[in-house]
This record gives structure tokens, C-alpha cells and sequence, in this order.
């Protein structure tokens, strides 16, 4: 052997003692260095972004920031948010944005609401006015980076889009699908598109409408600058005029946040979420029990056809909508389908399920309540199973409804309340869920409660469940109300066991 060699191997070996090389341990052939199962450690920093609230100079915005307890975490750490820079004042940005004389405004900071919390467990809250709130840049590190959730809710009490939106506040990531969104003469929808990072983002929005692609080279290249947002109106995008839309965000470079606020001059307005992954088998939880009208969006991306089994898990199990029984997806189009009051006077969410062949698909539900002039809307996408755990913030004693769906077998779920912003002991309680069926809980509430309470779902037993909160509250006998999902938090990250090993440094 060189002399070389033998130096680079005894240098190489003295690094690996002062900093620890680790490797991967193989298995043995008798099984006895079997490789054991990744653990599930604590995630260590958590990025969420929440996008303008309003345009309305009347509206009145709370941000509620929370952190469920969990084991294994330091005793460091903290969660901030902070207003996003000011707006891209390139003049193509600002002519997207279709916000008349507030484009490009920068959004001073001391308009940023101030919600700082002291310890995982209790939630805190913030308060905005106005159309000036800007959208906010999140972080949370160390012990309240797991499972941390941030509530936006807004209340508008005239005009168009009045009513009551509300949104988890997002992280980022680099793809989008939002079935639901509209161009129709009442509407007016804007894709909220928020940067985190230091480097400028490049972004496309593609609309699908009944028959294809809208071709636009508008939406394409949209420049988003760092720690800044930037409202898009889609009917600057686009001059045809469809009442039912797929938005397809996909970033080119970079990533971002994004959700469309939804406007419409009778039916009120809120937040349409994105929808879970494409997929051949949905689930959209929590349609509330007094709905007098639910309209389906889905659309199948790429050139296959979908054909989808449509049921509605109710308290009792699985029911065809009269009517309803299948929906049929063209490739690469958007398919909508009134459902009616599909609930009548139960709790209900919608499964659908693949046909003779499997083809993903991404679907949302427009959920109507009240009648005539007093009607209000909102939107419950497809979502992803609760998983580990799940949480969401801003929960009253009376004016919440929390919605568990089991689309197979049986499920016990752990359900706890959190202590209440302002005061108010921590409660628990288990519930038990019959497959193929949704019930509405009495979820637990904090005792001696003052202020709002987080509600944090976690899996014991059974099945994957499906969960969604319902907010609800009168603003001038309009019956306003917002829904949330509740996806897994992933607050937990797997980290593969590892062992030291220096003999891999003399493996050829």
C-alpha cells in the first residue's frame, strides 16, 4: 500500500473520531443486526405564511398561533410572525394584481398584528383591520416548531364577499391544485402567491375551465420577490367568463404559499384551500349539517378520464345521492355537479371512490347555507387523513362544530382541548367513529375557559379518519361560517437509526 494512501487513511480515520462519522448499519445474514425501525423525532423548525386577509377597509382579521404539547422537544425555541416585505414593483406584477390603487403598496410592519406566544399549549392571538393587514411570514423553532398551526379569520360585514373567511395559514411548497375558483360575472377571486425566502420566486397559473386549458401567456413567469406577497386576479388572466375553474400553481424556481380568496357579490366569500395530492380515492369532511346547497368541482389532470363513485358518509353510513351515483371526469377539464342539500339535517362529508380504473383526480365542494338574500359560502377541499396528529386554533364554546370521518373500519380518536387563550384548564376525550360513517362530537371544552381554544385530533385505534372544524356565527341573520380541515400536522419528521462504523472508511 502507498504512503499515500495510508496517510489519507489515518487523516480520514482522526476526523471520524472528533466528529463522530456515522453510517448505516446493514443488516446480517442470521438477522441478529437486523436494521431497526426509523424513529420519529421532533420537527425542529416549522414555516407558515398568511396571505392579506381582505380588501375591505371593514374587515376585522384574528390570527390565533398554537403549538400543541409534545414529548421530546428542548426548552428553546420560539414562534413569530412578521409582515411580509413590500409588494413586487415590477409594473407587470402590479397589473396582475388587479387591486386598483393598492398595487404595489408596501405594507408597513406596525400594521402586522402582534401574536407571540409563551409556551406550547396555550394559544395566543392577534388583531388586524382593514384592507392595509399584510400578509404575514411565520417561523417556528424548537419546541414550538411541532405541530404549530396558525388560524386567520376574518370578519366582513358588507359588501362583496361579506361574511366569514377563514384559512390555516399554508406552508410553502412548489405545486397547487385549486378546484373551485371562478371567473363568473359575480365573483372575484385572486390566488394569493407569498415568498419566504431571500431569492425571488418564479411562478405559472394555468386555469382549467369545461373544456381545457385557458391559454394565457399572462400567467406565465410571474415573479414573486422575496419575504413578499403578491394577489393575482384570475380574470385578468383570462377573459372567458367560467363559473367553475381548476387552478394549477406550479413554480418554476423557488417556492411559495398560495390560496385564492373567492369573492361573490350574493353568496359571500372565503378561502379556498388547495386540494390534497391528486388521487383516484377522495375524501372532503365536515359539509355542515344544514346546507341548502353543495356544488362538486374535481378535475382530472393529464389526458384520462375519470369515473368516480359518489357517496355521502353520514351518521348512519354510506349513501348514493339520488341522481349523483357516479361523476365522469374528462382529462384535463373541469366537471362540476350540484348536489343539493345533500346533508338534510345530518352530518355528512363526501367520499368518492375510483371506478373500474384508477385515475387521479383533485375535487372541492362550494357549500351553501341560508336562504334568498341571507346566504353565505364556503369551501371544504379534498384533504389528506389526520395521520399522527392534527390541530386547529380558534375555537369559541358555542360557535364550533368538529366533523370525523371513518371511510373504512372503525376508529378511536383522542381529542383535546387546549387550555383558552385568556384563561382556562386543558380538557380530553376519546371518541369512537363506525366506519363508513361521519359524526359532528361534542369535542371537549377547556373548563373555566376564557377567550378561544385550540382542538388537537390524534388517531388511538382503527382506521385512517378524516377530520374538518366548522365555524359558525350571525353577522345581520346572515348564517356566516368557514370550514377547516385538519391533515396531519407533520410534526414529526422519521430520522433512520444509525450506528458509528469506521470500518466503512477502508471498504473499497
Amino acid at each position: 500500500m502507498k504512503r499515500t494512501t495510508l496517510s489519507l487513511i489515518a487523516g480520514t480515520t482522526a476526523l471520524a473520531a472528533v466528529t463522530g462519522f456515522a453510517a448505516l448499519t446493514a443488516p446480517s445474514a442470521s438477522g441478529s443486526g437486523a436494521a431497526k425501525p426509523a424513529a420519529r423525532l421532533p420537527v425542529e423548525q416549522t414555516r407558515l405564511l398568511c396571505p392579506e386577509p381582505s380588501t375591505s377597509d371593514i374587515a376585522d382579521t384574528t390570527y390565533t398561533s398554537f403549538t400543541p404539547v409534545a414529548q421530546g422537544t428542548d426548552g428553546g425555541g420560539k414562534a413569530e410572525l412578521v409582515a411580509a416585505g413590500e409588494q413586487s414593483g415590477d409594473t407587470s406584477g402590479s397589473s396582475r394584481s388587479g387591486k386598483g390603487g393598492k398595487d404595489g403598496k408596501s405594507k408597513k410592519k406596525s400594521d402586522a398584528p402582534t401574536v407571540t406566544p409563551k409556551a406550547p399549549g396555550t394559544p395566543v392571538t392577534g388583531d388586524g383591520s382593514g384592507s392595509d393587514t399584510p400578509a404575514l411570514l411565520g417561523t417556528a423553532t424548537g419546541r414550538f416548531a411541532p405541530g404549530w398551526t396558525v388560524q386567520e379569520t376574518t370578519q366582513v360585514a358588507a359588501g362583496t364577499g361579506r361574511g366569514l373567511l377563514g384559512t390555516n395559514c399554508t406552508a410553502p411548497d412548489t405545486e397547487f391544485w385549486f378546484p373551485g375558483a371562478s371567473t363568473a360575472a359575480s365573483r372575484t377571486d385572486y390566488v394569493h402567491l407569498t415568498n419566504p425566502d431571500d431569492s425571488a420566486a418564479v411562478v405559472d397559473i394555468e386555469l382549467y375551465g369545461k373544456d381545457g386549458n385557458l391559454k394565457s401567456v399572462v400567467g406565465e413567469g410571474i415573479t414573486v420577490q422575496p419575504h413578499s406577497t403578491e394577489p393575482v386576479l384570475l380574470s385578468t388572466l383570462s377573459a372567458a367568463k367560467e363559473n367553475d375553474l381548476t387552478v394549477h400553481v406550479s413554480v418554476r424556481s423557488g417556492r411559495v404559499a398560495a390560496a385564492v380568496l373567492a369573492l361573490d357579490d350574493k353568496l359571500g366569500g372565503d378561502w379556498l384551500p388547495a386540494s390534497t395530492d391528486p388521487a383516484s380515492s377522495l375524501v372532503l369532511p365536515g359539509i355542515p349539517k344544514d346546507a341548502t346547497d353543495v356544488r362538486l368541482i374535481a378535475f382530472a389532470p393529464g389526458d384520462a378520464d375519470a369515473d368516480l363513485k359518489v357517496r355521502l358518509a353520514s351518521p348512519s353510513g354510506q349513501i348514493t345521492p339520488a341522481g349523483n351515483e357516479t361523476l365522469h371526469v374528462k382529462g384535463g377539464m373541469t366537471t362540476a355537479v350540484d348536489l343539493g342539500p345533500l346533508t338534510r339535517g345530518e352530518a355528512g362529508s363526501l367520499v368518492l371512490s375510483a371506478g373500474d380504473t384508477p385515475v387521479p383526480v383533485v375535487a372541492a365542494l362550494r357549500v351553501v347555507r341560508g336562504k334568498g338574500d341571507k346566504q353565505e359560502s364556503a369551501f371544504i377541499p379534498a384533504t389528506a387523513p389526520v395521520g399522527t396528529r392534527a390541530s386547529v386554533a380558534d375555537n369559541s364554546a358555542k360557535g364550533s362544530t368538529l366533523a370525523l370521518t371513518a371511510v373504512g373500519g372503525s376508529a378511536t380518536v383522542k381529542v383535546t382541548a387546549s387550555a383558552g387563550s385568556e384563561g382556562g384548564t386543558a380538557a380530553t376525550k376519546e371518541f369512537t367513529i363506525k366506519g363508513g360513517t361521519t359524526q359532528n362530537v361534542a369535542a371537549p371544552v377547556p373548563s373555566g375557559l376564557k377567550g378561544t381554544y385550540a382542538l388537537t385530533v390524534e388517531p388511538v385505534s382503527g382506521g385512517p379518519v378524516h377530520a374538518a372544524r366548522i365555524l359558525q356565527t350571525t353577522m345581520e341573520g346572515v348564517p356566516a361560517f368557514t370550514v377547516q380541515t385538519l391533515p396531519d400536522d407533520r410534526g414529526t419528521v422519521a430520522v433512520p437509526q444509525a450506528d458509528e462504523d469506521l470500518s466503512v472508511l477502508l471498504k473499497k
